[in-house]
C-alpha cells in the first residue's frame, strides 16, 4: 500500500494532474492575444437520448445546469456573484449534443471557475427550479411556437414528420405530455447517466497554460463514474412523394417549410460540393441567392427565402451558421418566410420550380465561379472569436474533420469543378418526395387548391417589369401534382402533444 502511495503521488508530482489526460478527449484553440478563458464541455447525449415518454428531458436537464442553483448558491446568488465578473455560463442540449460553456476575462478566471465547476459538479436540483424551468418549458410549448413564431413552428413540424418514429422524432424541446410526465428524479438521473467523467470531451481555448487545462480536466474527473454513449444508428422512412400537412390557425401570413432527409455530412468532398450549389440557391440571409432575388426582390412577397444542408436552428436569429447543433442525420431544407395567405400557392410554387430547374440543369459555370469565390471568403466570417473557433473546432472532433471544417471549406473552394457540384446536385436532391408543411388559415381552401393543381393567380400593389409578369404565367400554371391523400389538415392547438 505504501509503495501505492508513493507511486500515485510520484506521478501527481511528474504530470501536475492526479488523472491522466485523455489528449483525445481535449480539443484546444490557444490564442495568447485573447484576454478571456473559453470553456466548452461536450457531453455526448440529447433530445435523442430522451427516454420514450419523457421527450424534453435532455434539454430541461440541460436548462436546469442554466437556470437552476447548486449545493453552495441559488441561482438568485449565482447571478449576483457573476454579474460583477460580466460574465455567464449556461448549458444547451440539441439533438446529440449537451453544451455546458462559459467565457470569462482571465482576470477573474479563479472566482469564476469555482462557480463554474459548482454548477456542473453539485447542481442542487431544487424543486423550485424545477418547476420554474418546467413551467417556462412547457409555456414555450404550448403557446410561444404556436402563436409567436410560425417560422419556427413550421420547421420543428417538418423536423417531426421526417424523422417521425426514430430517435429524432420529436423537437429538442420536447412535447407536451412528455415534459409534464417529467419529474425531477427524472432529471437526476438523466445527469447520473449522461454527465459522467468518460462521456465528456472538453474544449478550451484563449491564453491558457497547459496548467490550467490539467486543473479543468481534473475537476471534470469529479464527475459520476459513466459509460460513453455511442451513436446508434437508425434508418429514416422513405418519402413516396409529396406529403403535405397543413397547420390551420388564424395566420396574417403563411410561413412554408418543406424537405427531405439527405444521406450526407460535412467533412466529404461531395458536401462542399453541394455547399456551392446551396450558396447560390438560398444561402441563409444573402441576398444575392436565388430564391432570395425571386420570391423577396423580385416580387416582395416576403423578408427572405433560404435552402440548408445541414440542421441550422433559430434561423430568425442568427446570421452565421451556429456550432454545436452537429447531428447524424441531415436534411435539406428550403424555408419561405411568411408571405401574404392569398400568394401563398404561387411563392410554394415559385420555390419548387426554382429548386427543379437546378435539379434538372445544375449550375450555370457563371453562378459556379461566382459563388465558390464568394463562399471562400464568406466562410473567414463564420469563427472571427477564440470562442466560435473552440465551437467549430469540437464540431470537428464529431464529425471526424481532421483538417478542420473552416480550412477545409475554403481549400474545397479552389479545388472542387463544376463537374463536381451539378453530380452532387444530381446525387443528393430531388424534387419528387419530400415533406411540405404550411402555417395557415383556411386549410381546406389550400387543400383544394393544391390537389387540382388549379393556377395560382398573382397581384401586386406596385408596377413589375414584363420580364417578370411574363415569368409570373409559367408560375402561376406550374404543375406540382400533390395527390389529395397526401394532403393531411392539423389544427395547431392540436400540436406536440
Amino acid at each position: 500500500m505504501k509503495k501505492l502511495i508513493m507511486f500515485l503521488i510520484f506521478g501527481v508530482m511528474m504530470t501536475g494532474s492526479l488523472y491522466s489526460m485523455d489528449e483525445k478527449r481535449i480539443v484546444k484553440e490557444i490564442d495568447k492575444t485573447d484576454p478571456s478563458v473559453s470553456l466548452r464541455i461536450w457531453f455526448k447525449a440529447g433530445a435523442k437520448d430522451d427516454p420514450a415518454g419523457k421527450e424534453g428531458l435532455a434539454m430541461l436537464t440541460a436548462q436546469m445546469l442554466s437556470e437552476g442553483g447548486t449545493a453552495r448558491n441559488t441561482y438568485e446568488q449565482i447571478l449576483e456573484k457573476m454579474f460583477p465578473m460580466a460574465s455567464s455560463y449556461y448549458a444547451s442540449a440539441s439533438m446529440e449534443m449537451t453544451i455546458f460553456a462559459g467565457r470569462v476575462h482571465k482576470d477573474n478566471l479563479d472566482d469564476y471557475l469555482k462557480l463554474f465547476y459548482e454548477q456542473l459538479l453539485t447542481p442542487a436540483f431544487g424543486e423550485e427550479d424545477f418547476s420554474r424551468i418546467k413551467q417556462n418549458s412547457l409555456n414555450y410549448l404550448k403557446t410561444t411556437l404556436k402563436y409567436s413564431n410560425d417560422e419556427e413552428l413550421g420547421k420543428a413540424v417538418l423536423y417531426n414528420n421526417i424523422f417521425a418514429a426514430t430517435p429524432y422524432g420529436h423537437i429538442t424541446s420536447g412535447t407536451i405530455s412528455g415534459l409534464e410526465s417529467i419529474t425531477l428524479q427524472d432529471v437526476k438521473d438523466f445527469y447520473a447517466k449522461y454527465f459522467n467523467r468518460n462521456n465528456f470531451v472538453l474544449g478550451i481555448g484563449g491564453d491558457v497554460s497547459e496548467n490550467l487545462v490539467k486543473q479543468v480536466w481534473d475537476n471534470l474527473m469529479k464527475l459520476p463514474e459513466g459509460k460513453e454513449n455511442t451513436f446508434k444508428d437508425f434508418a429514416v422512412k422513405e418519402i413516396k412523394g409529396k406529403k403535405v400537412t397543413i397547420v390551420e390557425k388564424n395566420a396574417s401570413a403563411t410561413a412554408i417549410s418543406m424537405g427531405f432527409p439527405m444521406n450526407l455530412l460535412r467533412g466529404s468532398r461531395e458536401w462542399y460540393a453541394l455547399a456551392i450549389a446551396n450558396s447560390w440557391l438560398g444561402e441563409h440571409r444573402n441576398s444575392s441567392s436565388h430564391l432570395y432575388q425571386v420570391i423577396r426582390e423580385q416580387r416582395g412577397l416576403n423578408y427572405g427565402d433560404y435552402s440548408y444542408i445541414e440542421n441550422f436552428p433559430n434561423g430568425g436569429r442568427y446570421q452565421l451558421p451556429p456550432v454545436n447543433v452537429a447531428r447524424n442525420k441531415q436534411i435539406f431544407e428550403i424555408w419561405i418566410r411568411p408571405v401574404p395567405n392569398e400568394t401563398k400557392h404561387f411563392a410554394f410554387r415559385a420555390a419548387m420550380r426554382e429548386f427543379k430547374k437546378l435539379v434538372e440543369d445544375g449550375m450555370a459555370k457563371e453562378d459556379f465561379e461566382l459563388t465558390r469565390k464568394f463562399l471562400k471568403n464568406y466562410v473567414l466570417n463564420f469563427a472571427t472569436t477564440t470562442n466560435e473557433r473552440l465551437g467549430y473546432r469540437l464540431d470537428d472532433k464529431f464529425y471526424g474533420i481532421s483538417g478542420g471544417h473552416l480550412l477545409t471549406y475554403r481549400k474545397m473552394m479552389d479545388e472542387i469543378t463544376l463537374e463536381e457540384v451539378n453530380s452532387a446536385i444530381k446525387k443528393h436532391w430531388q424534387y419528387g418526395n419530400m415533406e411540405i408543411v404550411f402555417i395557415t388559415d383556411n386549410a381546406q381552401e389550400l387543400t383544394d387548391a393544391l390537389a387540382s393543381d388549379k393556377p395560382s393567380p398573382i397581384s401586386y400593389a406596385t408596377p413589375k417589369s414584363q420580364d417578370i409578369l411574363e415569368e409570373d404565367k409559367e408560375i402561376i400554371n406550374f404543375p406540382v401534382k400533390i395527390d389529395k391523400n397526401s394532403i393531411k389538415t392539423v389544427k395547431v392547438e392540436d400540436l406536440f402533444k
